[in-house]
């Protein structure tokens, strides 16, 4: 499973042995691979400031989540054909992200850790905060790219009555130049081919004897050139009308076609050339902001802990990997059942849903008697 667990006791004797047991059940059980998680000492400042932080981190926590989602669909988004090869590109420091989770330091040189908290938490901040831009303007550049690139690519698609028919007819299928003469498109349905073969000259005066060509065909039908006098077009377009033959409006533009198939070289090569500076950028900038976010994770633990067991600053945190979805109730109840001693009516309100105790609003999905944060990386798959 790619979810975690990270929670935190007391670091006195009384807990460090209830650690003990609750690694002794977990690992009997079955029930989760556990390590501990190392936490530096942080300058504490004031309880004023910590809860301040508090609720300043749960917001970056959040924040930093939805860009690593964000990050991911990306990545999926630009290797298009390539999604199979997503998860190589999404790690941490050159790791895949679960080893980088179980082997997490505090990294000294980005974070010191000598820093007031405050200072850390807007390092963290501002990080995130710029790499959102540049993933805004970067994608939002590509995309405007990539779906030009599609709107002339569906113009290359679908059937004859809807395509373009540039990458399909040449100079040679058209009278061009003639002051009398034009050469129009016709759509023949498939059945229809020999009723066309037989009618088309006498569709309408001054039609050009032998002048029709199968020139492409689709599922549906055929396009077919035919070649009469300028002045009967709109009468030869009504008869084939009649006869269920579509005129398709096209004028041989050399000059545009020659535009139009430009266009379409020019669009795959600036795609081609952005795909990799893009694709480097959201991989460098991708584990930049996973590793802002497990380091936001371990900032969580240490403030909560000091606000829920006070000072000296003394806690041992830990990192829980289950090992089954199925398995996860059992391990809260143990975990539950193992620190139930550091806040008796939470952890019998939780062990007893049943049980309602006035005044005391509690959810076994926000509160427990230890502190605890989640990590799912599941959410990046």
């Amino acid at each position: 499973m790619s979810e975690f667990w990270l929670i935190s006791a007391p670091g006195d004797k009384e807990n460090l042995q209830a650690l003990e047991r609750m690694n002794t059940v977990t690992s009997k059980s079955n029930l989760s691979y556990n390590t501990k998680f190392a936490i530096p000492d942080f300058k504490v400042g004031t309880l004023d400031s910590l809860v301040g932080l508090s609720d300043e981190l749960g917001k970056l926590d959040t924040f930093a989540e939805s860009l690593i989602k964000r990050m991911t669909q990306s990545v999926v988004d630009v290797m298009e054909d390539s999604k199979g090869k997503v998860q190589e590109n999404l790690l941490a420091n050159g790791v895949d992200l679960t080893s980088f989770v179980t082997h997490f330091e505090w990294d000294m040189a980005k974070y010191p850790a000598k820093q007031p908290l405050v200072s850390v938490v807007d390092t963290l901040a501002k990080q995130l905060t710029q790499i959102e831009t540049d993933l805004k303007s970067r994608i939002a550049s590509y995309n405007v790219l990539k779906t030009n690139l599609e709107n002339l690519e569906k113009k290359s698609t679908g059937n004859l009555f809807t395509r373009t028919l540039s990458d399909i007819v040449s100079k040679e299928d058209f009278v061009l130049d003639s002051e009398y003469l034009i050469t129009l498109l016709v759509i023949v349905p498939k059945s229809s081919y020999a009723q066309w073969q037989k009618t088309y000259e006498s569709l309408s005066d001054m039609v050009v004897p032998r002048s029709t060509k199968l020139i492409a065909e689709d599922n549906e039908g055929g396009l077919f050139t035919v070649t009469l006098f300028r002045k009967v077009i709109n009468d030869f377009k009504v008869k084939a009308k009649e006869n269920k033959f579509t005129v398709r409006e096209f004028y041989y533009d050399e000059k545009e076609i020659k535009r139009e198939r430009e266009e379409m070289t020019r669009l795959l090569s600036d795609k081609k050339q952005q795909y990799g500076p893009l694709l480097r950028w959201l991989k460098v900038n991708f584990s930049e902001a996973f590793i802002a976010w497990i380091h936001i994770k371990a900032l969580r633990v240490f403030v909560e802990s000091v606000l829920r067991y006070g000072l000296p600053v003394n806690f041992q945190a830990v990192l829980l990997q289950p090992h089954k979805k199925s398995a996860t109730k059992r391990l809260r109840e143990v975990l539950n059942s193992v620190f139930r001693h550091l806040d008796e009516v939470a952890a019998a309100s939780i062990l007893d849903a049943s049980v309602e105790i006035p005044g005391l609003q509690l959810s076994n999905q926000d509160y427990f008697p230890y502190v605890y944060f989640h990590i799912d990386l599941s959410l990046l798959d």
